[in-house]
Protein backbone atom coordinates (compact mmCIF):
# COMPACT_ATOMS: atom_id res chain seq x y z
CA UNK A 1 0.00 0.00 0.00
CA UNK A 2 1.37 3.41 -1.00
CA UNK A 3 2.01 5.97 1.74
CA UNK A 4 1.35 9.60 0.84
CA UNK A 5 2.30 12.57 3.00
CA UNK A 6 1.72 16.32 2.81
CA UNK A 7 4.66 18.42 4.06
CA UNK A 8 4.12 22.16 4.48
CA UNK A 9 7.48 23.95 4.34
CA UNK A 10 8.01 27.54 5.50
CA UNK A 11 10.35 28.09 2.52
CA UNK A 12 11.62 26.39 -0.61
CA UNK A 13 14.18 23.96 0.87
CA UNK A 14 16.73 24.27 -1.93
CA UNK A 15 19.46 25.29 -1.82
CA UNK A 16 19.73 23.54 1.55
CA UNK A 17 22.20 26.02 2.99
CA UNK A 18 20.90 26.99 6.43
CA UNK A 19 19.52 25.14 9.46
CA UNK A 20 15.77 25.00 8.88
CA UNK A 21 15.82 24.15 5.18
CA UNK A 22 18.63 21.63 5.71
CA UNK A 23 16.30 19.72 8.04
CA UNK A 24 13.33 19.98 5.65
CA UNK A 25 15.17 18.99 2.48
CA UNK A 26 17.00 16.03 3.99
CA UNK A 27 13.81 14.87 5.71
CA UNK A 28 12.00 14.85 2.35
CA UNK A 29 14.92 13.01 0.77
CA UNK A 30 15.09 10.42 3.55
CA UNK A 31 11.32 9.81 3.51
CA UNK A 32 11.42 9.41 -0.27
CA UNK A 33 14.17 6.82 0.08
CA UNK A 34 11.81 4.91 2.41
CA UNK A 35 9.12 4.88 -0.28
CA UNK A 36 6.91 7.73 1.03
CA UNK A 37 5.18 9.77 -1.68
CA UNK A 38 5.75 13.35 -0.53
CA UNK A 39 3.40 16.16 -1.57
CA UNK A 40 5.54 19.19 -0.78
CA UNK A 41 3.94 22.60 -0.21
CA UNK A 42 6.43 25.49 -0.19
CA UNK A 43 6.02 29.16 0.62
CA UNK A 44 7.95 31.25 -1.85
CA UNK A 45 9.43 34.65 -1.06
CA UNK A 46 13.20 34.77 -1.54
CA UNK A 47 13.96 31.65 -3.58
CA UNK A 48 13.11 30.35 -7.02
CA UNK A 49 11.20 27.08 -7.59
CA UNK A 50 13.62 24.15 -7.52
CA UNK A 51 13.22 21.60 -10.30
CA UNK A 52 15.35 19.11 -8.35
CA UNK A 53 12.56 18.73 -5.79
CA UNK A 54 10.46 16.91 -8.39
CA UNK A 55 12.98 14.06 -8.28
CA UNK A 56 12.15 13.22 -4.65
CA UNK A 57 8.51 14.40 -4.42
CA UNK A 58 5.22 13.14 -5.80
CA UNK A 59 4.04 16.73 -6.23
CA UNK A 60 5.51 20.15 -5.45
CA UNK A 61 3.26 23.17 -4.85
CA UNK A 62 4.35 26.77 -4.46
CA UNK A 63 2.46 29.57 -2.68
CA UNK A 64 3.47 33.21 -2.62
CA UNK A 65 4.15 34.33 0.93
CA UNK A 66 2.15 37.46 1.75
CA UNK A 67 4.87 39.78 3.00
CA UNK A 68 2.60 42.71 3.78
CA UNK A 69 3.49 45.30 6.40
CA UNK A 70 -0.09 45.36 7.73
CA UNK A 71 0.38 41.82 9.08
CA UNK A 72 2.89 43.17 11.60
CA UNK A 73 -0.05 44.50 13.64
CA UNK A 74 -2.20 41.38 13.13
CA UNK A 75 -3.16 39.34 16.20
CA UNK A 76 -1.30 36.31 14.81
CA UNK A 77 2.50 36.24 14.49
CA UNK A 78 3.77 37.73 11.26
CA UNK A 79 5.63 34.53 10.36
CA UNK A 80 2.31 32.64 10.62
CA UNK A 81 -0.15 35.14 9.11
CA UNK A 82 2.07 35.75 6.09
CA UNK A 83 1.85 32.01 5.34
CA UNK A 84 -1.92 31.80 5.13
CA UNK A 85 -3.05 30.45 1.73
CA UNK A 86 -6.55 29.42 0.71
CA UNK A 87 -5.02 27.44 -2.17
CA UNK A 88 -2.93 25.46 0.32
CA UNK A 89 -6.02 24.57 2.33
CA UNK A 90 -7.87 23.62 -0.86
CA UNK A 91 -5.04 21.26 -1.86
CA UNK A 92 -4.89 19.67 1.61
CA UNK A 93 -8.63 18.97 1.53
CA UNK A 94 -8.41 17.00 -1.72
CA UNK A 95 -7.46 13.78 0.11
CA UNK A 96 -7.01 12.29 3.57
CA UNK A 97 -3.21 11.93 3.70
CA UNK A 98 -1.30 12.81 6.91
CA UNK A 99 0.10 16.34 7.17
CA UNK A 100 3.48 17.43 8.54
CA UNK A 101 3.63 21.12 9.47
CA UNK A 102 7.22 22.35 9.36
CA UNK A 103 7.55 24.81 12.21
CA UNK A 104 5.02 26.97 13.99
CA UNK A 105 5.31 29.23 10.92
CA UNK A 106 3.15 26.80 8.93
CA UNK A 107 0.47 26.03 11.54
CA UNK A 108 -2.20 28.55 10.51
CA UNK A 109 -4.55 25.72 9.45
CA UNK A 110 -3.64 23.29 12.23
CA UNK A 111 -7.03 23.65 13.94
CA UNK A 112 -9.09 24.02 10.74
CA UNK A 113 -12.33 22.09 11.07
CA UNK A 114 -11.88 20.53 7.65
CA UNK A 115 -8.69 18.84 8.85
CA UNK A 116 -10.19 17.67 12.14
CA UNK A 117 -9.92 13.94 11.37
CA UNK A 118 -6.54 14.05 9.67
CA UNK A 119 -3.26 12.89 11.18
CA UNK A 120 -1.45 16.17 11.87
CA UNK A 121 2.14 16.35 13.09
CA UNK A 122 4.00 19.57 13.90
CA UNK A 123 7.77 19.79 13.61
CA UNK A 124 9.19 22.20 16.21
CA UNK A 125 12.39 23.71 14.82
CA UNK A 126 12.76 25.77 18.00
CA UNK A 127 10.73 27.03 20.89
CA UNK A 128 9.90 29.94 18.63
CA UNK A 129 8.97 32.60 21.18
CA UNK A 130 12.24 31.98 23.04
CA UNK A 131 14.16 32.06 19.76
CA UNK A 132 12.64 35.39 18.72
CA UNK A 133 13.24 36.88 22.14
CA UNK A 134 16.91 36.01 21.82
CA UNK A 135 17.00 37.48 18.29
CA UNK A 136 15.62 40.71 19.74
CA UNK A 137 18.38 40.82 22.37
CA UNK A 138 21.19 40.75 19.79
CA UNK A 139 19.47 42.96 17.18
CA UNK A 140 20.93 46.45 16.79
CA UNK A 141 18.31 47.90 14.42
CA UNK A 142 15.59 49.53 16.55
CA UNK A 143 12.67 48.60 14.29
CA UNK A 144 13.74 44.98 13.96
CA UNK A 145 14.35 44.75 17.73
CA UNK A 146 10.78 45.88 18.45
CA UNK A 147 9.46 43.54 15.76
CA UNK A 148 11.26 40.53 17.26
CA UNK A 149 10.03 41.28 20.79
CA UNK A 150 6.48 41.76 19.51
CA UNK A 151 6.68 38.56 17.48
CA UNK A 152 7.97 36.65 20.52
CA UNK A 153 4.90 37.64 22.54
CA UNK A 154 2.53 36.63 19.74
CA UNK A 155 4.32 33.32 19.20
CA UNK A 156 4.04 32.51 22.89
CA UNK A 157 0.25 32.86 22.63
CA UNK A 158 -0.05 31.12 19.27
CA UNK A 159 1.96 28.13 20.52
CA UNK A 160 -1.19 26.92 22.31
CA UNK A 161 -2.54 25.91 18.91
CA UNK A 162 -0.12 22.97 18.94
CA UNK A 163 -2.66 21.13 21.11
CA UNK A 164 -4.50 20.36 17.85
CA UNK A 165 -1.55 18.33 16.56
CA UNK A 166 -1.46 14.58 17.11
CA UNK A 167 2.30 14.79 17.69
CA UNK A 168 4.81 17.57 18.25
CA UNK A 169 8.28 16.52 17.13
CA UNK A 170 11.10 18.45 18.78
CA UNK A 171 14.44 18.79 17.01
CA UNK A 172 16.54 18.55 20.19
CA UNK A 173 16.28 16.94 23.64
CA UNK A 174 16.04 20.36 25.28
CA UNK A 175 13.02 21.34 23.18
CA UNK A 176 11.53 17.89 23.75
CA UNK A 177 11.54 18.44 27.51
CA UNK A 178 9.85 21.80 27.04
CA UNK A 179 7.06 20.41 24.83
CA UNK A 180 6.63 17.34 26.99
CA UNK A 181 5.97 19.56 30.00
CA UNK A 182 3.39 21.59 28.06
CA UNK A 183 1.74 18.94 25.88
CA UNK A 184 2.50 15.64 27.59
CA UNK A 185 2.62 12.50 25.46
CA UNK A 186 2.11 14.44 22.26
CA UNK A 187 5.79 15.39 22.42
CA UNK A 188 8.39 13.29 20.58
CA UNK A 189 12.05 13.75 19.78
CA UNK A 190 13.60 13.21 16.36
CA UNK A 191 16.96 14.86 15.69
CA UNK A 192 17.55 17.18 12.78
CA UNK A 193 17.94 15.62 9.36
CA UNK A 194 21.21 16.49 7.69
CA UNK A 195 23.12 16.05 4.44
CA UNK A 196 25.55 13.39 5.62
CA UNK A 197 25.17 9.62 5.49
CA UNK A 198 28.73 8.83 6.57
CA UNK A 199 31.74 10.29 8.37
CA UNK A 200 34.22 11.66 5.84
CA UNK A 201 36.47 13.70 8.15
CA UNK A 202 40.04 13.79 6.87
CA UNK A 203 42.91 12.54 9.01
CA UNK A 204 45.97 14.69 9.60
CA UNK A 205 46.10 18.46 9.90
CA UNK A 206 44.59 21.49 8.20
CA UNK A 207 46.01 24.99 8.09
CA UNK A 208 43.25 27.27 9.40
CA UNK A 209 40.32 27.60 11.78
CA UNK A 210 36.83 28.06 10.36
CA UNK A 211 33.50 29.51 11.46
CA UNK A 212 30.61 28.78 9.07
CA UNK A 213 27.00 29.87 9.39
CA UNK A 214 24.16 31.87 7.91
CA UNK A 215 25.71 35.22 8.77
CA UNK A 216 22.50 37.19 8.19
CA UNK A 217 21.12 35.78 11.46
CA UNK A 218 21.84 38.02 14.44
CA UNK A 219 22.96 35.16 16.67
CA UNK A 220 25.54 33.99 14.11
CA UNK A 221 26.74 37.53 13.47
CA UNK A 222 27.35 37.90 17.21
CA UNK A 223 29.30 34.62 17.32
CA UNK A 224 31.45 35.64 14.35
CA UNK A 225 32.22 39.03 15.92
CA UNK A 226 33.15 37.28 19.16
CA UNK A 227 35.74 35.22 17.31
CA UNK A 228 37.08 38.21 15.35
CA UNK A 229 37.26 40.74 18.17
CA UNK A 230 37.97 38.60 21.23
CA UNK A 231 39.49 35.23 20.29
CA UNK A 232 41.57 35.66 17.12
CA UNK A 233 42.30 39.36 17.69
CA UNK A 234 45.82 38.63 18.96
CA UNK A 235 46.43 35.07 17.71
CA UNK A 236 48.86 34.37 14.90
CA UNK A 237 46.48 31.74 13.54
CA UNK A 238 44.41 32.12 10.34
CA UNK A 239 40.62 32.19 10.73
CA UNK A 240 38.19 31.94 7.85
CA UNK A 241 34.56 32.98 8.26
CA UNK A 242 32.17 31.70 5.61
CA UNK A 243 28.46 32.22 5.16
CA UNK A 244 25.51 34.03 3.65
CA UNK A 245 24.95 37.79 3.78
CA UNK A 246 27.48 39.01 6.36
CA UNK A 247 26.72 42.30 8.10
CA UNK A 248 28.64 45.51 7.40
CA UNK A 249 29.77 45.39 11.01
CA UNK A 250 31.38 42.00 10.47
CA UNK A 251 32.96 43.02 7.17
CA UNK A 252 34.51 46.08 8.80
CA UNK A 253 35.79 44.06 11.76
CA UNK A 254 37.43 41.48 9.48
CA UNK A 255 38.95 44.19 7.26
CA UNK A 256 41.14 45.30 10.15
CA UNK A 257 42.57 41.82 10.83
CA UNK A 258 45.38 40.41 8.69
CA UNK A 259 44.87 36.84 9.91
CA UNK A 260 41.11 36.69 9.23
CA UNK A 261 39.38 36.17 5.88
CA UNK A 262 35.66 36.59 5.16
CA UNK A 263 34.22 34.35 2.44
CA UNK A 264 30.83 35.72 1.43
CA UNK A 265 28.01 33.56 0.07
CA UNK A 266 30.09 30.48 -0.82
CA UNK A 267 28.54 27.87 -3.09
CA UNK A 268 27.72 24.46 -1.60
CA UNK A 269 30.87 22.78 -2.91
CA UNK A 270 33.08 25.63 -1.75
CA UNK A 271 31.63 25.43 1.76
CA UNK A 272 32.14 21.67 1.78
CA UNK A 273 35.78 22.16 0.80
CA UNK A 274 36.33 24.81 3.47
CA UNK A 275 34.97 22.52 6.21
CA UNK A 276 36.94 19.47 5.04
CA UNK A 277 40.26 21.33 4.88
CA UNK A 278 39.95 23.22 8.17
CA UNK A 279 41.95 22.10 11.19
CA UNK A 280 39.52 23.48 13.78
CA UNK A 281 35.82 24.24 13.39
CA UNK A 282 35.22 27.05 15.91
CA UNK A 283 31.47 27.06 16.62
CA UNK A 284 30.36 29.17 19.57
CA UNK A 285 26.70 30.07 20.04
CA UNK A 286 24.98 32.42 22.44
CA UNK A 287 21.50 30.99 21.92
CA UNK A 288 20.68 27.56 23.27
CA UNK A 289 17.81 26.71 20.91
CA UNK A 290 17.26 23.79 18.55
CA UNK A 291 20.09 21.65 17.28
CA UNK A 292 22.76 23.47 15.33
CA UNK A 293 22.89 21.59 12.06
CA UNK A 294 26.19 23.26 11.26
CA UNK A 295 27.63 21.24 14.14
CA UNK A 296 26.28 17.97 12.74
CA UNK A 297 27.72 18.85 9.36
CA UNK A 298 31.07 19.66 10.94
CA UNK A 299 31.18 16.39 12.88
CA UNK A 300 30.50 14.41 9.70
CA UNK A 301 32.92 16.24 7.41
CA UNK A 302 35.40 18.26 9.48
CA UNK A 303 38.23 17.74 11.95
CA UNK A 304 38.29 19.10 15.53
CA UNK A 305 35.11 20.87 16.67
CA UNK A 306 35.60 23.58 19.27
CA UNK A 307 32.33 24.76 20.80
CA UNK A 308 30.92 26.36 23.93
CA UNK A 309 28.46 24.67 26.29
CA UNK A 310 25.22 26.09 24.79
CA UNK A 311 26.11 24.53 21.44
CA UNK A 312 26.02 20.97 22.79
CA UNK A 313 23.85 21.12 25.92
CA UNK A 314 21.62 18.00 26.11
CA UNK A 315 22.52 16.91 22.56
CA UNK A 316 24.55 13.80 23.35
CA UNK A 317 27.37 15.31 21.28
CA UNK A 318 29.37 16.67 24.18
CA UNK A 319 32.09 14.01 24.08
CA UNK A 320 32.68 14.55 20.36
CA UNK A 321 33.61 18.20 20.84
CA UNK A 322 36.14 20.27 22.73
CA UNK A 323 34.29 22.73 24.97
CA UNK A 324 35.48 26.23 25.89
CA UNK A 325 33.35 28.78 27.71
CA UNK A 326 35.60 31.80 28.11
CA UNK A 327 37.78 33.85 25.82
CA UNK A 328 40.94 32.51 27.43
CA UNK A 329 39.74 28.91 27.09
CA UNK A 330 38.93 29.46 23.40
CA UNK A 331 42.37 30.94 22.75
CA UNK A 332 44.14 28.10 24.57
CA UNK A 333 42.15 25.37 22.83
CA UNK A 334 42.59 26.91 19.37
CA UNK A 335 46.37 26.92 19.88
CA UNK A 336 46.38 23.34 21.17
CA UNK A 337 44.14 21.94 18.43
CA UNK A 338 46.00 23.62 15.57
CA UNK A 339 48.95 21.38 16.40
CA UNK A 340 46.98 18.17 17.04
CA UNK A 341 46.48 15.78 14.10
CA UNK A 342 42.98 14.34 13.65
CA UNK A 343 43.19 10.54 13.64
CA UNK A 344 41.07 7.51 12.77
CA UNK A 345 40.10 6.83 16.39
CA UNK A 346 38.12 10.09 16.43
CA UNK A 347 36.33 9.05 13.25
CA UNK A 348 35.32 5.71 14.77
CA UNK A 349 34.06 7.41 17.90
CA UNK A 350 31.93 9.77 15.83
CA UNK A 351 30.47 6.88 13.87
CA UNK A 352 29.40 5.12 17.05
CA UNK A 353 27.82 8.11 18.78
CA UNK A 354 26.19 9.76 15.76
CA UNK A 355 24.54 6.48 14.77
CA UNK A 356 22.59 6.45 18.05
CA UNK A 357 20.38 9.50 17.43
CA UNK A 358 21.48 11.18 14.22
CA UNK A 359 20.94 8.53 11.53
CA UNK A 360 18.70 9.93 8.77
CA UNK A 361 17.49 6.45 7.87
CA UNK A 362 16.48 5.48 11.40
CA UNK A 363 14.90 8.85 12.09
CA UNK A 364 12.90 8.62 8.85
CA UNK A 365 11.58 5.23 9.93
CA UNK A 366 10.56 6.63 13.32
CA UNK A 367 8.79 9.54 11.67
CA UNK A 368 6.93 7.16 9.36
CA UNK A 369 5.67 5.20 12.35
CA UNK A 370 4.38 8.37 13.99
CA UNK A 371 2.67 9.53 10.81
CA UNK A 372 1.09 6.32 9.59
CA UNK A 373 0.49 4.25 12.73
CA UNK A 374 -2.55 5.79 14.44
CA UNK A 375 -1.87 3.71 17.56
CA UNK A 376 1.25 5.75 18.37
Amino acid sequence: MERHLHIISFAIPLPANYGGVIDVYNKVRSLSEQGVKVHLHCFQYDRKPAEELKEICERVHYYKRQNQMRFIIHKYPYIVRSRKSEQLLFNLLKDSHPILFEGLHCCYYLQNVGLKNRTKVARAQNVEHKYYKELAKVETNAFRKVFFFNEAMKLNLFEKRLKYADKIIAISPLEYEYYKEKFGEKAEYIAGFHANNEIVSKEGKGEYALYHANLSVGENNKAALFLVNEVFNDLDIPLRIAGMKPSNELENAVFKKENIELIKNPEKEKMKELIEKAQVLTLPTFQNTGIKLKLLNSLHTGRHCLVNSPMVLHTGLEELCIIADSVSEFKEQVKNLMGKPFDVSETERRKRILAENYSNEENAKKLIRLLFDRDN
